[in-house]
């Protein structure tokens, strides 16, 4: 995606269909009552026409094309604009109770990253940021990303992040990206089979193998976005279906080293895998609500990625101060992934203190439009 939502140009006033008919009868020369008398329609009728107090029906509109020759398509296109002007000065006048709203959301980065416009309206800005929430008031928000819409963990984890707003905004891209990803039909054992083939690629950098990942999960019937994080979010990933046949996976460009980045994205994978198509998670630092699938994820990105037989040898040799780099080179090799990442699951196990081996990591770096880059 990375498009930017347009908006249509809405004139500031719209006369209504009623002036035309006036001036139209004014240059014919002809009376309200004329008018009347042959469109077989009480005078009061017309004059309230005119004067902007009766709506132009399309039985009307039919009418007048008999009568004075202008097309009816004229007359009900009039009135339907002008009857949309209307709706949008009543709607900017409620819009204009709730304008603070916009400054939960960090709309300058949204801006920044091409996810919607920028406005020095208020009003407008607000207008552009429902639009690409996809709901018509922060009512509507409500009811969608804090109260009913939700899974209740779901729900509960997005209430305790430090910006709630910001992580909706974050996870309403990723939908709308995802949205726009052709995938074939998910198939389970091919999805399980090609996140080997994803495992190898742990060595590589970005730019090798974003693209490939990408490829060979849409094959899966998984789509796989990159957006970046907003601030006051601690978001690593989400995963969630958007249709019985189409998951998605959404990965924040917050991760500074590998085993972040590769342990994150496989422990999504199992999300999928593991769990229902009901399920919503969404990877935080701030609260776990459903601790037994999340905790069932860890294990099997974990075992994905170190063999437990392979991780006991290794970690047994760390307790006992025989483990050096060259070692974690060595079972990195055999293993055939990532350095960082059996460093990662140490340092996370607490067999390794934090301050060691960390140059083994591969350091990241992230561009904040990836997604543009790649289409």
């Amino acid at each position: 995606m990375g498009e930017q939502i347009q908006h249509e140009y809405t004139p500031d006033a719209v006369s209504p269909p009623g002036e035309t008919l006036r001036e139209l009868l004014e240059e014919r020369n002809m009376s309200q009552r004329a008018l009347a008398e042959r469109m077989g329609r009480p005078t009061k009728t017309i004059n309230e026409i005119i004067n902007a107090r009766t709506s132009i029906t399309p039985e009307t509109a039919l009418q007048l094309e008999k009568v004075l020759g202008t097309p009816a398509h004229f007359w009900n296109n009039r009135e339907q604009k002008y009857q949309e002007y209307l709706a949008r000065l009543q709607q900017n006048t409620q819009l204009e109770q709730v304008v603070d709203w916009i400054k939960k959301f960090p709309i300058k980065k949204m801006v920044k990253f091409g996810w919607i416009q920028g406005s020095s309206d208020e009003v407008e800005q607000l207008q552009i940021l429902l639009s690409f929430l996809g709901v018509t008031s922060p009512k509507e928000w409500e009811q969608i990303y804090l109260q009913k819409k939700q899974s209740a963990a779901f729900r509960q984890s997005l209430a305790y992040e430090p910006n709630p707003y910001a992580v909706s905004a974050w996870l309403r891209y990723g939908e709308l990206v995802g949205k726009e990803v052709e995938v074939d039909g998910y198939d389970k054992n091919k999805f399980e089979h090609d996140l080997r083939v994803i495992r190898e690629m742990t060595r590589r950098s970005p730019e090798e193998f974003v693209p490939k990942m990408k490829e060979l999960c849409t094959k899966c019937g998984v789509a796989l976005v990159f957006t970046p994080q907003l601030p006051k979010t601690l978001v690593s990933g989400a995963t969630r279906w958007l249709n019985p046949n189409k998951a998605l996976i959404q990965l924040s460009l917050r991760y500074k080293t590998n085993d972040h980045f590769w342990f994150t994205f496989f422990h999504e994978a199992a999300h999928i895998l593991l769990h229902g198509k009901k399920d919503i998670f969404l990877e935080n630092s701030k609260s776990t609500f459903d601790e037994e699938k999340e905790e069932q994820a860890n294990n099997w990105a974990a075992k994905f990625l170190i063999p437990k037989n392979y991780f006991n040898e290794i970690a047994s040799k760390a307790k006992s101060n025989r483990l050096n780099k060259r070692a974690v080179k060595q079972y990195a090799r055999e293993l055939n992934i990532a350095s960082g990442i059996i460093v990662g699951q140490l340092q996370h196990s607490k067999v390794l203190d934090y301050k060691y081996m960390n140059d083994l990591k591969r350091k990241f770096e992230w561009k904040h439009n990836i997604e543009k880059q790649e289409d």
